[in-house]
């Protein structure tokens, strides 16, 4: 039997990975027509390295390092056929900074841009971050960076400028804060990857053999006919009641309080269902009010809480909307997701990511003379031309700014950016703290 030394066999090793260099830098510049991983057909793109699942030799460290070189170089080599000559700046390790200008119509949009490739630091997670412990709370895109010692981050969802609540579906390690508005697009993060999607709340009450359909959770009233949901995120007191409607305090499973007024939200294992009262009378059927509160053998009100599509490995969800670009093709949906208003220039923030896995953040100044702002269509015009083969809007206007090592790099409409709900960051996983 040849046995090859353990020196013949790193030096094979390194001839491996210098082939597969060649072969994946002659396939990135003859075009996807030759790429074997194909085009994306699904709105799921998985960071999993190709290198390390074929290769199976990541015992050895200089191997590794082999590897991460190769990824290195081929992750340059995207970069150039993205953003060509721009100056890149490094942030990080697998983060990188670019700024620009592109016209449209002679007219001029600047453009900053995070890039973040997860092969390249692991260590790097993208997590949602809130303003607050309760979702009626507003601060800067810096001040929520400093806090949790994100490398870079842009401004998040859309939200109630008033109070600071997400509008839109929102979810930080599998936990639900808000539900989704007109079934909008959001961005779900899981362990290897992202997936993008319009989604929807599936959730429901059941008690004695009755269900009632639940239409949010967490979010303003819209009609006086849903059902909705108040978890003690919402705060200490729920909503207002709609007319002809009540509220029920629930906790660990028990109707604890009724009333046609405001409730105390329970704090721990608990929620206020407000809904219209005929419907809670169905739904609680021969029970009486002021019966089932004396009732000691009362069975438990159950809540279930899933969303459509079933992202059952997804560990982050924010909301945005439009689609800027779907299945790798410019997909402007402004109108099936009801955002007609926001259709003019403006500044804008964008995420997307493409087919190898890499994740893009961009913003664009806008009222201003050096850069105009952009429309829907310019804006998913570059996120494809930055090979996105998903991407979405963020809010935008005095929302949209980017955070860079605790220092904003665009040009927010209003100096140093306006308080916001959440934002979407890069933070590195041994100093993450999501909670204030």
């Amino acid at each position: 039997m040849n046995v090859l030394s353990s020196e013949d066999n790193i030096i094979f090793q390194k001839i491996a990975v210098r082939l597969i260099l060649i072969l994946f830098v002659t396939v990135i510049f003859l075009g996807d027509s030759l790429c074997f991983w194909g085009t994306s057909s699904s709105s799921v793109v998985h960071s999993q390295s190709f290198y390390g699942s074929d290769l199976q030799i990541s015992s050895d460290k200089n191997y590794r390092a082999s590897v991460k070189e190769v990824q290195l170089k081929l992750w340059q080599i995207s970069l150039a056929r993205r953003y060509g000559s721009t100056l890149k700046k490094n942030v990080k390790d697998g983060v990188v900074h670019i700024r620009m200008t592109k016209y449209f119509n002679n007219r001029p949009l600047r453009i900053n841009v995070i890039e973040f490739n997860p092969y390249l630091n692991p260590d790097i997670k993208i997590v949602p971050l809130m303003a607050g412990d309760k979702l009626a709370k507003k601060a800067s895109v810096v001040n929520m960076s400093q806090k949790n010692n994100a490398v870079a981050a842009v401004n998040g969802s859309f939200f109630k400028p008033q109070t600071g609540v997400p509008l839109g579906i929102m979810m930080i390690d599998k936990k639900l804060l808000t539900g989704p508005i007109y079934d909008r697009v959001a961005l779900g993060i899981t362990d290897n990857g992202f997936k993008m999607d319009r989604v929807s709340l599936n959730a429901s009450l059941s008690y004695l053999g009755n269900t009632l359909k639940v239409n949010n959770i967490n979010q303003p009233r819209t009609l006086c006919t849903d059902v909705l949901i108040y978890t003690a995120d919402w705060g200490k007191v729920s909503p207002k009641t709609a007319k002809y409607g009540i509220q029920i305090a629930v906790q660990d499973g028990k109707i604890i309080e009724m009333s046609e007024n405001p409730l105390n939200v329970p704090q721990k294992n608990g929620y206020v269902i407000s809904a219209p009262r005929s419907k809670i009378d169905e739904f609680l059927s021969v029970e009486k009010e002021r019966k089932i509160l004396k009732r000691k053998e009362n069975k438990e009100i159950l809540l279930d809480v899933k969303t459509n599509p079933d992202w059952e490995d997804v560990n982050h969800i924010i909301s945005g909307g439009p689609f800027l670009v779907k299945d790798g093709n410019v997909f402007v949906d402004y109108v099936e997701e009801k955002f007609k208003p926001i259709t003019g220039k403006n500044p804008r923030t964008a995420v997307g990511y493409t087919k190898e896995g890499y994740f893009i953040m961009v913003t664009i100044d806008g009222r201003e003379q050096n850069s105009v702002g952009a429309g829907l269509f310019e804006l998913a015009k570059i996120m494809k031309s930055f090979d996105c083969v998903y991407a979405m809007n963020l809010d935008g206007g005095g929302s949209s700014t980017m955070q860079i090592n605790g220092r904003i790099v665009n040009s927010p409409s209003v100096r140093g950016g306006i308080n916001v709900s959440n934002s979407l960051a890069l933070v590195q996983t041994d100093k993450l703290s999501l909670a204030e």
